[in-house]
This record gives structure tokens, sequence and C-alpha cells, in this order.
């Protein structure tokens, strides 16, 4: 009779704990290659928000999530491919967080993602060919598109009087697309683009480009490129050249490592990157200081945002199988709902379990359109003082 009783106890406490899983969620960044300097915070960020779920023991029923980090390189597709593969074959994870650069964002979407049914949640990647793609639902971002930040560069650019600028663009999805967006853009407000050419990444001397943009001339180079690469390539040689010493930077181009490497000599320069401002973001970045990081960071937010909404959607769908909470990313991301900030996490998922509507507002004000991807704040910087300043909100 005590052999009964005490199995049948095993037997219940088997089965009441059956639901509960060790959920795996990628992290595809590049660790290494142009935009190294970024990766670290976006994948704390990202780490962050599933230590938070963790830790509350709210997810379908007291599951884990564990990190799965792999290097996707940001510019190499075939390595972007290969880190993607292995986290959904070899390491079996549930989602992912990621890609970061564009162009491996969509091959790894197009040769793994899509045909192995993984949801993919980029924070950085925003190539406007990202918006049409062919994911079958199971492609999210928690950036915007750059067709959005080319009409608010323009608009930046326009607003301090500037008439005329040259472009150079690192030569791929990103910069290309980026590039098309802010020309159409600043054209159409009645500018004047003197030279818009690609350079390529990983070049010792960019003089040669340096040297034919300075002779098409304008009031401000754009650099639409890569702050570890050749974007400050370029600005290095324009800034040794004395062609130009007014530059306009791009969301690659917006971080702590650009103020790092030309000080004081940015003084005349700007830019823009997506970034929101608000209780979510106040909420984030003192929780990243916490965690030993800055939250502030490039994309950092977009990361945690990543990861969050993951997750929300696991417990909105009651099952961890990407095919089919991809249905309710959208859900979780937007109106109706109870407003739902960074360290809020445990909250969503009790309202979830209870069955109600939550609108996850998250580290940047979340509201995915369209296909699912990020409406778009932009935050304007100069860098007077040779600082990173915040200028406005737009």
């Amino acid at each position: 009779m005590n052999r009964f009783l005490i199995a049948t106890a095993v037997l219940a406490l088997t089965a009441g704990g059956a639901l509960a899983e060790e959920i795996k969620l990628g992290i595809s960044l590049g660790f290494t290659g142009p935009l190294e300097s970024m990766a670290p915070p976006m994948a704390n960020a990202a780490e962050l928000a599933m230590k938070e779920v963790t830790d509350s023991g709210k997810l379908l029923d007291g599951s884990t999530v564990t990190a799965v980090r792999a290097d996707n390189t940001c510019a190499d597709a075939a390595a972007s491919v290969a880190a993607v593969e292995r986290l959904v074959t070899s390491e079996r994870v549930n989602g992912i967080v990621g890609g970061m650069c564009s162009g491996e964002t969509i091959a790894s979407l197009e040769r793994v993602g899509v045909p192995n049914g993984m949801v993919m949640i980029a924070p950085s990647a925003t190539s406007p060919a990202l918006s049409t793609i062919e994911d079958k639902g199971f492609f999210f971002r928690t950036s915007p598109s750059d067709a959005r930040q080319g009409e608010v560069m323009a608009d930046i650019i326009t607003d301090r009087g500037l008439k005329s600028v040259a472009v150079s663009y690192t030569n791929n999805d990103y910069g290309k697309g980026l590039a098309d967006s802010f020309v159409s853009a600043f054209e159409a407000k009645g500018g004047s683009i003197t030279m818009n050419a690609a350079h390529d990444d990983g070049k010792a001397d960019y003089s040669a480009e340096v040297a034919a943009l300075a002779a098409a001339g304008g009031e401000a180079l754009v650099v639409a490129g890569y702050v570890d690469q050749g974007g400050s390539g370029i600005v290095r040689g324009a800034l040794d050249s004395g062609a130009f010493d007014t530059f306009v930077f791009t969301d690659g181009m917006v971080t702590q490592a650009l103020v790092d490497k030309f000080g004081t000599e940015l003084e005349h320069s700007f830019g823009q990157n997506p970034s929101a401002e608000g209780e979510g973001r106040d909420a984030f970045i003192a929780l990243a200081r916490e965690a030993g990081f800055e939250g502030s960071d490039a994309f950092a937010a977009e990361s945690y945002d990543a990861a969050a909404l993951i997750m929300l959607a696991m417990q909105a769908a009651g099952s961890s199988d990407p095919r089919v909470y991809k249905d309710k990313v959208m859900d979780v991301a937007n109106a109706p709902g109870e407003m739902i900030n960074p360290g809020e996490l445990a909250r969503g998922l009790e309202l979830l379990a209870a069955g109600q509507d939550i609108d996850y507002v998250g580290a940047s004000a979340v509201e995915l359109v369209g296909g699912g991807e990020s409406a778009g704040t932009y935050r304007e910087v100069d860098y007077k003082g040779g600082v990173l300043n915040v200028v406005a909100t737009r």
C-alpha cells in the first residue's frame, strides 16, 4: 500500500511538471565583422529579457529559457546561413533573435528560417527589401525599415539648412537600400545629391573614394556604412584630406565607438538612429545598467524587445513551437491590451495565461505594422564637445 502511494505521488509530480520545458532561443549577431562593437550590448539585452522571464517562473508552466549565441559575422551570407543552420538543426532552438545586418538576414531567413519554420525577429536589419520578402509569417523586426530612415534623414538635413550633400554607402543591401531611400526623399524636398557612390568594406585605404567625393563637392557627406569597417575609413580619409568636416551618419555609424574613434573631429556632424523615449526606454536603461551594460547603445533596446516578443507570443499561443506562436507575435505587440514595459514581463505572462490581452510597449515603443516591422521612432544626435548628444526624437 505504501509503495503504491509513493509511486502514485511520484507519477503525479512528474505529470505536473511535464509541461515545463527547457526552451532555447538563438541570438544570431555579428560578434565579429563590421558591427562587432554593437553586438555585445545587443546580446546582453536579449539575454536580460530571457533571464527576467526565467526568473519569473511564469512562462509555459515554469519553463526556463536559455540563450545560444551564434556569430553570423554580419557581412558574410554563407557564414550567417551556417550559423543559423547550427542554431536550428544542432541546437534545436525555439526562436531566433536576429539577424543583425540586412544581407545576411535575407540569406539566413530564405535558406534556413522559412524552410525550417523558424521565427526570426531581427533587432537591427533595416533594408526595405525585408518588408516584402516571402517569409510565410515567420519574420518580424523591432527596427524600422530604412525607407523610413531615409525620410527622417532628409528632414533633418533640410531642417539644418543644407542644400547639397554627397553620399557614400556600404556596398550591400543595407547601404544601397538606405542610400536609395534617402536620395529619393532628399531630392523630393529640393535637395541636391552631388554624388551617390558605394564603398567596399575591408579596405586599408579609401583615398580614391574620398577624392571622387571631394571633387563632386557638397555641404556635407552622408555616410551610410559600418562604424567598425569602411564607414569609419571614409570618415578618416575625408578628415585627413580636408575633403569634408561635416558628416551625416546613419544608424550603422551612430554608436559610442564612433565617438571613441573621432571625438572632437565630429564637432559639426550629426545623424540619427532608431530609438524611443518614455517610461519603457527609461525602465530598460535602468535594468541594463543594473545588469552591467549600457542600454542606450544602438539596437540594445530593440534586442530586448525581440526576445520579449518571442516569449510573450509563446505564452499567448500556449506553445513554444514557432509554427504555432508566430501567429501571436502581432497580437502581443499591438493594442488592445494592458501596456507592458521592460521589467514587467512577468505581469505580461500572467495576463496572457489568464486569457487577457496585452500591448507590449517595451524598450523601443513597439508597434508592429505591415508584415511585422516597427513603425519607427528615431533620435536625432550630434557630436558637439566630442560626445554623443541626443538633440530630438522624430
